[in-house]
């Protein structure tokens, strides 16, 4: 059994394959489930009325850029996604001890019914997967963020389950399904919300929950959904990559100076896959405008907003030495390592020669925060 770690990836992917509703679903919805089709040039997708090609983005590790295939068939799909005992070997050949598991689900339906059992079907199945290795495999649950009594009520069960983390929507989401983006797909529903909400995170209804967590000491993170890439349009694709690491400053900026973590100081909240590069811009940026700002807007924090960043709040990258070499500026230290596999931006296999690039000069003691402790305490691998 292994004992000890050198290097845990705070941000991996699982990518389970379209049918695996089918066996997760309670029965009476799994006719409703999304199937796959096998068409002549690609596998097909086929769920409620629409029929879409399998898309590959979030599968290319092993492949160069320049052999990237953006739609094609499950068997396209590094084996490593969806068999546990395929990801330890990738792990073993990329040299990582431990991983944090992220993934797909809901389904983006606007059936009420089926989108919350979806989401209890994806956890129930990441569980399963991570069950094969809990040593090596923490898996990150998700959870909605449209009735607060809902999402309590979800929370206790993952805890129940063995979950040390949730992920939520980066804006609280609209009650009415009709309402929400889905053409997105899954990730979008999962990962965004609604930013033009009426109510925010920093909403005093919103305190039950946040107590809720700390009671039973679980993580919260986000996952690049502020604002999504809009991956089938390659003019915007580029551009669009960028803003979604920046725009994950929204959220945490509403929570900070909303007071939740005045109010929650045991709170963990972690931006993954964020970078974190601009980390310490935005809690030097924060202050200065608070210090300015305060009096008038009647701000009720009793700290600068760095001081929450630096207690609070953490931070996944992939490829960031900014954000390494700003790592000791306030409101920038509580930052992690990943390799984003199975995705495009994944280090894998070179792993550890990216750990080795990204990492010269840094003091050993520090180096291994980054790239081991502080993902093994946030999620409690081990």
């Amino acid at each position: 059994m292994m004992t000890e770690y050198q290097v845990i990836c705070a941000d991996s992917h699982v990518n389970p394959p379209p049918d695996f509703w089918q066996d997760y679903l309670p029965p009476a919805l799994r006719e409703m489930a999304p199937k796959i089709e096998h068409g002549d040039d690609a596998d097909y997708v086929v769920f409620e009325g629409r029929r879409k090609k399998l898309n590959l983005i979030g599968a290319q590790a092993g492949r160069d850029g320049k052999d990237f295939k953006m739609e094609g068939r499950l068997s396209d799909m590094r084996g490593g996604g969806w068999l546990p005992d395929e990801r330890l070997k990738d792990m073993d050949t990329d040299g990582l001890d431990a991983a944090v598991m992220f993934g797909g689900g809901p389904l983006a339906t606007s059936n009420d019914d089926l989108y919350i059992e979806s989401f209890d079907a994806y956890n129930r199945w990441l569980a399963d997967f991570c069950d094969y290795d809990t040593k090596r495999l923490a898996g990150v649950a998700y959870l909605p963020m449209r009735d607060v009594d809902e999402s309590i009520a979800m929370l206790k069960r993952m805890a129940a389950r063995g979950f040390r983390a949730v992920n939520i929507p980066a804006f609280p989401q609209s009650k009415s399904l009709k309402s929400m983006e889905t053409a997105g797909g899954a990730q979008v529903v999962a990962l965004t919300g609604n930013p033009h909400g009426e109510l925010q995170y920093d909403d005093s209804s919103f305190d039950r929950f946040w107590a809720a967590v700390v009671d039973l000491d679980i993580t919260i993170t986000i996952h690049l959904g502020a604002r999504m890439a809009r991956w089938n349009e390659p003019r915007f694709f580029l551009s669009d990559l960028l803003m979604t690491k920046f725009s994950m400053a929204e959220p945490i900026a509403i929570l900070i100076f909303g007071g939740v973590f005045q109010r929650f100081p045991k709170l963990r909240f972690a931006s993954i896959e964020s970078g974190v590069g601009w980390f310490a811009f935005a809690a030097h940026y924060m202050d200065m405008t608070w210090k300015k700002q305060r009096f008038w807007t009647k701000n009720g924090l009793t700290e600068p907003p760095s001081f929450y960043m630096d207690q609070n709040v953490y931070g996944s990258f992939i490829h960031d030495k900014p954000g390494i070499f700003t790592r000791h500026l306030p409101g920038a230290k509580n930052i992690m390592w990943s390799s984003d596999y199975p995705h495009s931006e994944t280090t894998f296999p070179h792993s550890r020669e990216s750990i080795a690039d990204l990492f010269e000069g840094v003091p050993e003691d520090e180096k291994y925060e980054i790239v081991c402790g502080r993902a093994k305490r946030l999620f409690g691998i081990g």
